[in-house]
């Protein structure tokens, strides 16, 4: 990534956010890393040494935001495996692969929910130093879980409140940006709870969100099941991820009226899914039979709860660098391509506490640009076709 002077944008169209908000024939003036002027091309005037680059045919939106990765895990078919068996530096060496990988395809924001601190953290000092491309990252260290409790590999294993309590603390002095809780299991760790059982007690999440809030950093919830997901929601997280709904093996339960009391209390749904997920079984169970799986984020939305759009991006077939295949999925839950831009840029933003930050095309935020051939108001496969990414200022060579 290359930190240029002035640097002046021109497109067919521009995209600011949120919903609506298109300027025809628009130019774009990045000046020391921040959006200096956005709008109609005969309103930005560059100086003389600004570095001009024109997309005729392009659109401008902001840069995209992935509400849950993880950068550790390589998407393969055994990611926790390969984690394990990893040798000195090659974990590192991939998560920066992984990186720059994801800002290439214009994700220029990233929630990293789990890792051994000085990973994560090493790899976004570079990052923000500018010494390696990749996304602003947004990292919750180290994710409390019980003892063998899924994800333990990362380093968050605890037993009792005044442990749980610690460890927020220490993962804030490390620099995190959010706590991550393993409300439930997970289906990637051997010998681990099952999906949707819960790890912790309402007690225990409680005391989580409390320490956490007092320090003022958000809470992540991992909650597959339906009673995890009633303790987070009812110790005040901030967000829910996956939010499946599971009640046991194969079974479903739904609790509109917990969803309620998300909407109410703007508790998010960083719904994760994998970006060929929804392709793949549609492919393998059919049109109707995979519906189902993905539809619980329409019914969200219709709930009113706001909706975070995440990948999962290191999980078994999640892919790094294929952002807009999974936004492609939002579009066949009925989602118009322009919602679903928003969800992925000012939307998410704003659930992230960053709308003062990234998001939108406006004077005085982080430049944070994509620019894409066509038109994404017709289709999220649009934003596949990446022709420039700015993040923070700086130029990604695509």
């Amino acid at each position: 990534m290359s930190a240029p002077g002035p640097l002046l944008i021109e497109v067919s169209r521009l995209l600011r956010g949120p919903l609506g908000d298109c300027v025809p024939d628009a130019a774009v003036l990045v000046v020391n890393g921040k959006i200096a002027a956005a709008g109609p091309r005969e309103s930005v005037v560059a100086p003389e040494s600004a570095r001009r680059l024109a997309f005729p045919g392009a659109t401008l939106v902001p840069g995209l935001i992935d509400g849950h990765v993880h950068l550790a895990r390589d998407g393969g078919h055994d990611p926790v495996g390969a984690l394990l068996a990893a040798g000195p530096g090659e974990v590192e060496a991939g998560m920066a692969e992984r990186a720059a990988r994801l800002v290439a395809s214009g994700v220029t924001t990233v929630r990293d929910l789990g890792d051994r601190p000085p990973r994560v953290a090493g790899l976004r000092r570079e990052i923000d130093a500018g010494t390696r491309p990749g996304p602003r990252i947004l990292a919750a260290l180290a994710p409390l879980t019980p003892p063998g409790g899924h994800c333990w590999f990362f380093g968050g294993e605890v037993s009792g409140e005044a442990a749980m309590r610690e460890l927020v603390r220490a993962n804030a002095e490390a620099g995190a940006d959010v706590i991550k809780v393993m409300a439930s299991g997970g289906s990637l760790t051997p010998g681990g709870a099952a999906m949707w059982e819960s790890q912790f007690t309402p007690a225990e999440v409680k005391a989580v969100v409390a320490e956490a809030h007092a320090l003022g950093l958000p809470v992540a919830a991992h909650a597959h099941g339906t009673e995890s997901i009633e303790f987070a929601v009812d110790a005040g997280a901030d967000t829910i991820e996956h939010c499946y709904w599971l009640a046991g093996d194969g079974q479903w339960q739904r609790r509109e009226d917990i969803a309620r009391r998300m909407a109410a209390a703007g508790i998010a749904a960083c719904c994760t899914a994998g970006p060929r997920d929804w392709l793949v079984q549609r492919a393998t169970l059919g049109e109707a039979a995979a519906r189902p799986l993905f539809d619980r984020i329409a019914w969200l939305d219709a709930l009113g709860v706001p909706i975070l759009p995440g990948s999962d991006g290191g999980v078994r077939n999640a892919v790094f660098g294929e952002y807009a295949g999974l936004l492609g999925m939002y579009e066949w839950l009925g989602f118009s391509p322009e919602r679903v831009l928003e969800l992925a840029t000012s939307g998410a933003a704003d659930i992230l506490g960053l709308s003062s930050v990234t998001g939108r095309v406006l004077p005085g935020l982080s430049a944070d640009l994509l620019v894409v051939d066509g038109d994404p108001r017709t289709s999220t496969s649009v934003l596949a076709d990446v022709r420039l990414v700015v993040a923070r200022g700086r130029l990604v060579q695509t």
